[in-house]
């Protein structure tokens, strides 16, 4: 079995203290490992998301794993990375930008914080069934509207 090294850092984002904020590991690749191999990483990392990122010209891919599977979206460990680009790895100019499965995704350095660009998803009334939801919310809401997933609203 051949032993590699990855430059992986773990980053608390939304954090000023120690032992605060919500902790996302960024690991940094010269180019794509295989999927059950960035699985495996993910899983014994054991937190909430680990995220890939690999340099591409001006811009990354960045891809999330949780410890079971392969997230969608995930704003926290962006930030994360964003921090591990800038603030370990010394890259320039102000903002930096990811293309994901979501979309194109951009950070942008404002001061001392980093601002995210995240994308809006239109939630669209749902007329269906939600016998389902209310068994599991106990009570049923006002209106309910569906993008991927459902947003329920109450009174």
């Amino acid at each position: 079995m051949q032993n590699i090294r990855l430059p992986y850092f773990e980053i608390a984002a939304f954090a000023n203290e120690t032992f605060a904020g919500n902790q996302a590991g960024v690991c940094v690749l010269d180019e794509w490992l295989p999927e059950g191999t960035l699985q495996k990483i993910a899983a014994q990392n054991n937190l909430s998301e680990t995220a890939f990122v690999v340099r591409r010209g001006e811009t990354y891919d960045l891809r999330w794993f949780t410890p079971t599977v392969e997230a969608e979206l995930c704003g926290h460990a962006t930030l994360a990375t964003a921090h591990v680009l800038f603030h370990h790895l010394g890259i320039g100019g102000d903002t930096v930008s990811f293309e994901t499965q979501a979309g194109s995704l951009s950070v942008t350095r404002e001061s001392n914080r980093l601002v995210l660009d995240f994308p809006s998803q239109r939630a669209t009334p749902s007329h269906e069934s939600h016998r389902d939801l209310i068994a599991a919310l106990g009570v049923k809401p006002e209106f309910v509207f569906r993008d991927c997933d459902y947003l329920a609203v109450f009174e």
